[in-house]
């Protein structure tokens, strides 16, 4: 029989839910939605129908679109005083991290407009169809798997911070703990919901009781967002960036987000190294790719104009620099799809870690984007009103000239544009095959600090230290450095392939 298409993604069910729309004749937009609404019930911290995210999409044969449906900063503030907005300290074991969460940390969702609108554009299937094994395992119980049960306890201030989130989200192993591995997670209210959605459409979400049951929860708890917020939001398409790397197309997530941009200038100051053609693994490469990190954060910081970022004369400053010259972990998932027809989705969602409280009688935890330092540099409380969030989120699509075809993305906050990065260059400069791309060590340099994973030669980092001195070399793969859910098909070989990253998670079916 032929294969219907691949996926990979961050759960074993996120990804069986596109596998089954794919077996049932879905095409691969409504096989990335039937996983969206999954990841939603399974990876509860990564995703949320309050929060929002990014598809790129390539229609077969078609030109490649971003959907952005990521949050937006709401319209008016409230005064200070009346804002529910605190700290809590997330717990890495390793190290801690500050977070903001409250009814004051809320951005408008887009979530919910994006599966909507991506369904009315590009779906098949109706979508009753593509949530329906989400609302069933809702109802019956899904048991959370061991990094599920993880990344929950890692944030458990915020999980545990209503008597709401706490009914859902308790364990039975102790008053105060969480769901553990094995424990189902039930979700009654989030499948009604799906149900009422699927029946009656988005507006319910964004105008009618949904939408009333936030604008309430906001107005008397201490939130900014109103009717005109939710009113107001639409979804924004995009035309993605495209950049040459060797004879492939790269295509990524454009401005108003950072993440496509970062990478498509790192990957055209790569191709300016003397590297290219070395080995994986050695000096020449871990170098080039440290000084390009090195040289694109600094690139980032004094560009007073993001789109300065694709001048070529800007690029070239530092293509000589890095050729020359000595030189906060965020919930995120991503899903993957390929179908048989050459239909490619490319999807990335976020809903910060969440605002700690339900929206009554729905199972959603909307999100806490507006405490998101990464997404806040002006200081908390000065975003612009009524604005288009930036991410690092950047879901990728790479274009061969045989007419090959790779969808990408990670979680994984300012690490994102260096994992993707990095499995790039190890499929197209290295030549590796998938899973070796995506299984490789990697490398992150930010803040004058180079993080190695295990498994690249110590020599090669100790001779590194010349110019990297202040070097972290961890112990074992870890989620700190992304992950990079991989999707591939040679059209040559009528051939689908991919890998799950195992650094959150990550698994591939080809159906």
């Amino acid at each position: 029989m032929a294969s219907k298409g691949v996926v990979a993604a961050g759960h074993p069910e996120t990804a069986e839910a596109a596998a089954e729309v794919l077996r049932a004749g879905g095409n691969a937009f409504d096989a990335a939605l039937a996983a969206a609404s999954m990841a939603c019930l399974a990876e509860p911290v990564l995703a949320s129908l309050g929060g929002g995210g990014f598809l790129l999409a390539r229609p077969a044969g078609g030109q490649p679109v971003v959907y952005d449906f990521f949050v937006q900063t709401p319209k008016a503030r409230r005064p200070a005083g009346e804002i529910d907005f605190h700290p809590i300290i997330a717990d890495f074991g390793t190290t801690t991290q500050e977070f903001h969460i409250g009814m004051g940390a809320v951005a408008t969702p887009g979530m919910v407009r994006g599966l909507f609108d991506i369904h009315r554009d590009l779906g098949r299937m109706p979508m009753a169809d593509v949530v329906a094994q989400t609302v069933h395992k809702a109802n019956t119980g899904l048991p959370m798997n061991d990094l599920q049960a993880y990344i929950l306890s890692v944030v458990g201030p915020i999980f545990r911070a209503t008597d709401s989130a706490r009914a859902i989200y308790a364990g039975r192993a102790h008053p105060d703990a969480l769901l553990a591995e094995g424990e189902a997670l039930h979700q009654p209210d989030m499948a009604a919901v799906l149900d009422v959605l699927a029946g009656d459409g988005d507006d319910t979400f964004y105008l009618g009781d949904i939408a009333k049951r936030i604008i309430a929860d906001c107005r008397d708890n201490g939130g900014h967002l109103t009717d005109d917020d939710l009113a107001g939001y639409r979804v924004a398409r995009r035309q993605p960036l495209q950049t040459a790397y060797g004879d492939w197309s790269v295509f990524a997530n454009p401005p108003p987000s950072a993440g496509g941009l970062l990478i498509a200038f790192a990957l055209k100051l790569l191709a300016g190294t003397p590297w290219q053609g070395e080995p994986f693994g050695t000096l020449p490469h871990l170098t080039a790719l440290a000084r390009v990190m090195d040289a694109t954060n600094e690139a980032r910081a004094q560009a007073g104009d993001p789109a300065q970022l694709q001048d070529e004369a800007y690029i070239e400053r530092y293509r000589r620099e890095v050729a020359n010259h000595p030189p906060s972990w965020r919930g995120t998932t991503h899903i993957n799809v390929i179908d048989a027809a050459g239909n490619a989705a490319a999807m990335s969602l976020s809903n910060g870690e969440g605002c700690g409280s339900i929206l009554a009688g729905t199972g959603i935890m909307l999100n806490n984007m507006l405490g998101e330092e990464d997404l806040n540099p002006d200081g908390f409380g000065r975003w612009p009103l009524d604005s288009r969030m930036s991410s690092m989120m950047t879901p990728a699509l790479l274009l061969g000239p045989e007419g090959e075809e790779t969808v990408m993305g990670s979680g994984g906050s300012n690490r994102i544009r260096t994992a993707i990065l990095q499995v790039i260059v190890n499929l197209i400069g290295c030549g590796l095959p998938v899973e070796q791309a995506v299984r490789h060590p990697r490398l992150h340099f930010e803040r004058g600090e180079l993080n190695a994973e295990p498994g690249f030669a110590a020599a090669v980092l100790d001779a590194l230290e010349d110019e990297f001195p202040h070097q972290t070399r961890w112990q074992d793969r870890n989620m700190f450095f992304g992950g990079v859910h991989t999707a591939c098909f040679d059209p040559r070989a009528g051939a689908f392939d991919g890998t799950g990253d195992p650094r959150r998670g990550g698994v591939c079916q080809i159906v």
